[in-house]
C-alpha cells in the first residue's frame, strides 16, 4: 500500500504544480498552442513509377 500512497502523492504534487503555473486543461487551447509551435510539412503524393499499369 505504500506504493499507491507514493503514486497519489506524486500525482497530487503534479496537480498542485500545474495549478500554481496556471496551466490550462482545455483540449482546444492545447491544440491551438501546439499548432503555433509545430507544423507538419505538406504531404506529397508520389507518382507511380513505370507508366500506366493498364
Amino acid at each position: 500500500m505504500a506504493q499507491s500512497d507514493h503514486e497519489s502523492s506524486q500525482a497530487d504534487k503534479f496537480r498542485d504544480l500545474a495549478r500554481e503555473l496556471e496551466c490550462d486543461e482545455d483540449e482546444a487551447a492545447f491544440k491551438a498552442a501546439v499548432k503555433k509551435i509545430a507544423q507538419t510539412p505538406p504531404q506529397h503524393r508520389e507518382k507511380p513509377k513505370g507508366g500506366d499499369p493498364q
